[in-house]
This record gives C-alpha cells, sequence and structure tokens, in this order.
C-alpha cells in the first residue's frame, strides 16, 4: 500500500516519544500490505474498527492511541486523516 499524508504521524510522533517505534512498525507492515478488502485488515489487526467510507482506526500503542485512515483498496493507498490520544478519539467526528 501507498501512505499519503505521513507528515500527520511525523508530528505527532515529535510529540509522543512513546509511539515512536509502534508508528514505525505500523507503517513498515502497511507498506508491505495488499489489502483489497476490510477483511484484509482484520486479518492482522483484529482491534482495528471501520466506522464507515473506508475509514480504518487503529489501536496504537494498546488503546493509547488511535489512527485514522481512509483506504482506497482499489488504488492501493492509505490516506492519513488523524491521530490522537483515545480521550480525543472519544471527540472525533466520522
Amino acid at each position: 500500500m501507498k501512505l499519503v499524508r505521513l507528515r500527520v504521524l511525523e508530528e505527532f510522533r515529535h510529540n509522543h516519544a512513546d509511539i515512536r517505534s509502534r508508528l514505525d512498525a505500523w507503517i513498515a507492515e502497511v507498506r508491505e500490505a495488499q489489502w483489497k478488502t476490510p477483511e484484509d485488515i482484520t486479518k492482522r489487526f483484529v482491534h482495528a474498527s471501520f466506522p464507515g467510507d473506508n475509514r480504518v482506526v487503529f489501536n496504537i500503542k494498546g488503546n493509547k492511541y488511535r489512527l485514522d485512515v481512509k483506504v482506497s483498496y482499489k488504488n492501493q493507498v492509505v490516506y492519513v486523516m488523524r491521530i490522537g490520544t483515545h480521550a480525543e478519539y472519544d471527540k472525533w467526528k466520522f
């Protein structure tokens, strides 16, 4: 998969050192992935949630952070929308 808007992750990890290695691992894994359906994602990320409109929310570092992306399965692109703490996630609207 191609990742778009990685700057969002870079800015967040700059202020949250505890997430750096987890984000690096997630990025590496997504770049190697070839997701064709949401089921392909849940095979590896069982706690991912799907709020609709091809959006996927990943739990990063247990349940401490949430990463919101939009997936274009046809084009093999993952758009990073936002990342935040669990408390911030509770305020997000989809």
